[in-house]
């Protein structure tokens, strides 16, 4: 599965930007997707995911700012980010939870990420 993300730039505080996220390759299912961001000297941290199903879980320093949405059939992955912070700034990578056609498992996939840099 190949994930990639495309919408990142370089933006002033309170501006908004839109990420963007293609699955392709040979899956027969996506259970999920989502977006995970690494900050300068920072881990990987969790930002937002969306089930199959439509259920969205965000995390709560971009809960009310960011909205996370997908469109299945075409296997694509959004991340709408407004009122954005200079500590938004982050390379922002997009993950998918699919399983191989003729596997029994699902596995994650990650993307090469993005950056967004937001400046002040």
């Amino acid at each position: 599965v190949q994930l990639q993300a495309s919408g990142g730039g370089l933006v002033q505080a309170g501006g908004s930007l839109k990420l963007s996220c293609a699955a392709s390759g040979r899956f027969s299912r996506i259970s999920g997707m989502g977006w995970y961001r690494q900050a300068p000297g920072k881990q990987r941290e969790w930002v937002a995911d969306i089930a199959s199903g439509g259920s969205v879980n965000y995390a709560d320093s971009v809960k009310g700012r960011f909205t996370i949405a997908s469109d299945n059939a075409k296997a694509t992955v959004y991340l709408q980010m407004n009122s954005l912070k200079p500590e938004d700034t982050a390379v922002y990578y997009c993950n998918a939870r699919a399983r191989l056609i003729g596997s029994g498992t699902d596995n994650d996939y990650w993307g090469r990420g993005t950056l967004v840099t937001v400046s002040s």
